[in-house]
């Protein structure tokens, strides 16, 4: 498709919202809304007992497009529907105990190719840019993570292959620090490696200095995954 421009309004949305979006220079900003519309374009954002606004679509493209940003052309093919909730939803899965509250959730299986996001949580999430938490690039994460059929820890779509066993040990190591309380990453990230990659790319973009700071090793890798380096 040819971008032929963001409505402004939507402009203003994504300067006062999103905070990835403040820091890029004039023509990244131009190339961030280019990538916002190609993914509105692609990708059906549907309610569930919700009606989504253009300011709810506009934070999911932003999380789809925040961890690749610095890969051209990028599609989701593991995606075709993201699914709305006002908050926090429980969903029959079979790995999820029944009426867990969930933020988000990638399908598999029968559900795959769907995302189910609370919109409350979205919202949140670019309300507080340097929590280290955003429902949204999380859960993009896992769908990059999965594209090589596995949910595993390794994107194997960005990760070049000398440097999967350096991750996976990396992995290994940082996990045994935050289940020690040993680590500026949240907890969550202890669970496997799955939620590790996810929390792990959640903490790089929405808090580098300090992960840099407290996780150099962590970052260097993070930078070679996501092309900022």
């Amino acid at each position: 498709m040819i971008y032929t421009g963001m409505p402004e309004n939507w402009r203003r949305f994504l300067k006062h919202k999103v905070a990835f979006y403040q820091n890029l220079s004039p023509d990244e900003q131009i190339y961030f809304e280019k990538r916002i519309i190609e993914f509105l374009f692609d990708y059906r954002i549907k309610g569930i007992d919700y009606k989504p606004t253009d300011e709810d679509k506009l934070l999911v493209a932003a999380g789809a497009v925040i961890p690749v940003f610095r890969f051209n052309d990028w599609y989701y093919p593991n995606l075709k529907t993201v699914y709305l909730f006002a908050d926090q939803f429980s969903i029959n899965h079979p790995l999820i105990k029944k009426g867990t509250q969930l933020n988000g959730l990638v399908g598999a299986g029968k559900m795959k190719g769907k995302m189910y996001l609370s919109v409350k949580a979205l919202h949140n999430s670019f309300d507080n840019e340097r929590d280290k938490k955003n429902t949204a690039v999380h859960e993009f994460l896992h769908l990059i993570d999965m594209e090589d059929g596995r949910g595993d820890g390794v994107p194997e779509t960005l990760l070049q292959r000398p440097y999967v066993i350096p991750w996976q040990n990396l992995i290994k190591t940082e996990i045994e620090r935050i289940c020690a309380g040993k680590s500026a990453l949240n907890d969550y990230a202890c669970t496997n490696a799955t939620e590790f990659f996810a929390e792990a790319g959640v903490h790089f973009f929405e808090n580098p200095v300090e992960l840099k700071q407290h996780h150099p090793e962590l970052y260097a890798m993070l930078q070679k995954i996501f092309k900022y380096k």
